[in-house]
């Protein structure tokens, strides 16, 4: 029995008034996800636990099959597992993202979040420069994928309350700005990496080019090591996982599975979504297990851009979803689980704590419908009557086999 997670991040929404009252997963062509929805069961799941912040973190930790409630220590601890960075009992993570910020009328506005998603090489070069600069025995920085970075304290305080920069997009940071005990050490850092960043070659070269400048870090999503048991440990299933973040790749670790890096995989809408597609069947060939994440419907709706969700989702379904279904067969008897890990709607530009439409399909029957489903969507899903309380339990139910 082979085992797959189909996840299109953020792609769940909310009714558009420009989609005639549609959201844009209900709106988008999605012909394999729909038959799929009428094959299998349909509903609804709730990623996010009651009293926790919407983030991808928390909500993926529960499609994975852990219980945030009880293993949930912060995002990036998991960010640091994927990029190789040792965290002792006392060190505390952080996300560093290079950000944009913008002055108007005396006050600083957060003008982007991604820096303009800055290039790899570009964001590269500017937290090695904050390292030389800024980085000692207490505070250490270390690159990872566009502007989404990685900070450690060493022996630091952990008691402190950040906002998520996409949160926050065209508002005033002054509202925003840590808190908590030790704040005052990383609000410093980040009024420093202001004076290094602004006169960076980089940063001068990319206004040249007409380009956001990287003007600033944005420390936040803070926490220490958790520990987590693997999926061997809970089911006796190897397994792999494929994405082009950080966060997902580092649960993935702690979850003791392979990480399988496709060529192109961008975490944007210019992803290699068939690339993914074509490495998780080649992973299943020797695991039992593949879970593998599309970034781009978020990343779409974090830029507001109505237009590029809509292509995302449709990529997704036919690259992604299409791709595999239609290679699963060859490697005998499956089951797939299809789902968002939050709503991101694309008027808001952030996460939301909504429930999620979710899939289960098995090639052996197992989910069969329990009604008949107009197709995949946030009202087919509610019309079905199935809302699971506690996202966590869909990874029991798919590997044990079992219909709720």
């Amino acid at each position: 029995m082979k085992y797959v997670v189909l996840l299109g991040d953020g792609m769940a929404d909310e009714p558009l008034e420009e989609l005639g009252g549609k959201t844009p997963l209900e709106h988008a062509q999605t012909p394999r996800m729909d038959a799929l929805a009428k094959a299998g069961q349909l509903g609804l799941a709730e990623t996010i636990p009651p009293g926790f912040h919407p983030g991808s973190d928390v909500a993926n930790l529960s499609v994975f099959g852990y219980d945030p409630s009880r293993c949930y220590s912060g995002r990036s601890p998991l960010e640091a597992a994927s990029m190789g960075v040792e965290l002792g009992p006392q060190d505390v993570a952080f996300r560093c993202n290079l950000v944009t910020l913008t002055p108007h009328a005396g006050r600083i506005y957060m003008g982007d979040f991604s820096a303009g998603h800055i290039t790899t090489p570009e964001a590269t070069e500017l937290i090695r420069s904050l390292q030389e600069e800024l980085g000692d025995e207490e505070f250490q920085f270390y690159p990872g994928v566009s502007y989404r970075h990685l900070m450690v304290w060493r022996g630091g305080k952990d008691k402190l309350k950040f906002t998520p920069p996409h949160d926050i997009s065209g508002q005033s940071i002054e509202n925003y700005l840590p808190e908590g005990e030790g704040a005052d050490k990383l609000i410093y850092l980040m009024t420093s990496s202001q004076l290094l960043l602004k006169n960076h070659p980089v940063n001068r070269q990319r206004g040249l080019n007409g380009q956001e400048a990287a003007n600033s870090i944005w420390l936040w999503g803070h926490g220490r090591a958790p520990s987590l048991p693997t999926m061997g440990e809970k089911y006796g299933i190897s397994g792999a996982v494929i994405s082009a973040v950080d966060l997902i790749k580092g649960i993935g670790i702690y979850a003791g599975l392979d990480i399988i890096n496709v060529p192109g995989a961008t975490g944007y809408l210019d992803t290699n979504y068939r690339g993914k597609a074509e490495y998780a069947l080649e992973a299943l060939k020797t695991r039992d297990f593949v879970y593998l994440h599309v970034e781009a419907p978020d990343e779409a709706a974090h830029a507001g851009s109505l237009k590029d969700k809509l292509q995302a989702i449709e990529n997704f379904d036919r690259e992604v979803v299409g791709r595999v279904l239609d290679g699963l067969p060859a490697l005998g008897d499956f089951r797939v689980l299809v789902l968002p890990d939050h709503p991101t709607p694309v008027a808001r530009m952030t996460h939301t704590s909504d429930a999620v439409p979710f899939i289960l399909y098995s090639s052996q029957g197992e989910f069969s419908p329990s009604g008949q489903a107009e197709g995949y969507g946030e009202k087919a899903a509610k019309a079905s009557g199935l809302v699971v309380r506690q996202g966590h339990q869909l990874m029991d139910h798919l590997v044990r086999g079992k219909k709720f």
